[in-house]
């Protein structure tokens, strides 16, 4: 069975306050005083006869963002935006999907034409029923054109959309935040979105005040730190801004520790 070749596509670092706008800053700078550090890294998975996203980054949403970036990380990693099979969102927040449209010549476009774009079919209800006659105007024209255009699929509590893939709705960050989990038979590949925004959130016992429900979230990580430690997993950390895919094993007093795993590709961006 063919290995699957997978690559976080690093889009830049922002730093996020209450206001909930991105700053771009230096990656290796702290973040401002009060604010959240986040870096945006798509994931790219190629596998077989299929090229699968998982989440699309920023978009054109914020200062310093562009699809552009997205795109040449593609190229760089042989990948056309045409090419591109599938898109699996985590949750539907716009840094995690915004990229799914470019305005290069100043109207909306579908950035990935022929793919099939997967979101849970709730959250999907719910964002419409939140923004699609919300003020913010971005938002909104931005919800209807995908609304629209874009070949939506919607997903259950629990699916498998195409052989390779598993989806669950998880919670805990949002309330219909997905685990999106893919296997080439050798090697499981897991993202959670936000839920383990950060490689450093495995090692770590907390909750967030920012998650719709910290119960839930706190009640996966520790059960993903569990699972990661003893079965052959890479994890997937979109916000990360050093080592977005990792490994957990084991250490020799009994805790555990992580292991950056390279991208398959070096595709240009990765500094």
């Amino acid at each position: 069975m063919s290995k699957a070749e997978v690559d976080a596509l690093y889009e830049g670092t922002w730093s996020v306050g209450l206001d909930k706008v991105f700053h771009p800053m230096d990656r290796n700078e702290p973040a401002r005083k009060g604010a959240l550090k986040l870096s945006i890294n798509p994931f790219l998975i190629q596998h077989r006869d299929q090229i699968i996203l998982f989440d699309a980054g920023l978009g054109d949403l914020a200062e310093e963002s562009s699809t552009q970036r997205l795109l040449k990380n593609l190229q760089g990693c042989g990948v056309d935006s045409s090419d591109v099979t599938d898109v699996v969102i985590s949750h539907l927040h716009y840094d995690h999907f915004s990229g799914l449209v470019r305005h290069d010549d100043g109207y909306p476009d579908l950035t990935f034409p022929d793919a099939a774009i997967w979101v849970n079919g709730d959250g999907w209800t719910q964002m419409r029923d939140r923004d699609g006659n919300t003020d913010n105007d971005t938002r909104k024209t931005l919800f209807h054109f995908l609304d629209a255009r874009a070949d939506l699929h919607f997903l259950d509590r629990e699916s498998t959309p195409f052989p390779g893939l598993k989806t669950q709705v998880i919670g805990g960050h949002t309330r219909y935040s997905q685990l999106l989990e893919y296997t080439d038979g050798e090697t499981t590949w897991l993202m959670a979105g936000d839920n383990l925004g950060r490689r450093s959130a495995i090692l770590r016992n907390f909750k967030a005040k920012y998650d719709h429900d910290p119960d839930t979230s706190h009640r996966f990580r520790e059960a993903l730190r569990e699972r990661a430690g003893s079965e052959t997993i890479i994890l997937m950390a979109y916000h990360d801004s050093e080592s977005p895919l990792f490994r957990v094993e084991k250490d020799n007093r009994g805790g555990i520790r992580t292991v950056a795993i390279p991208n398959a590709h070096d595709h240009g961006f990765t500094s």
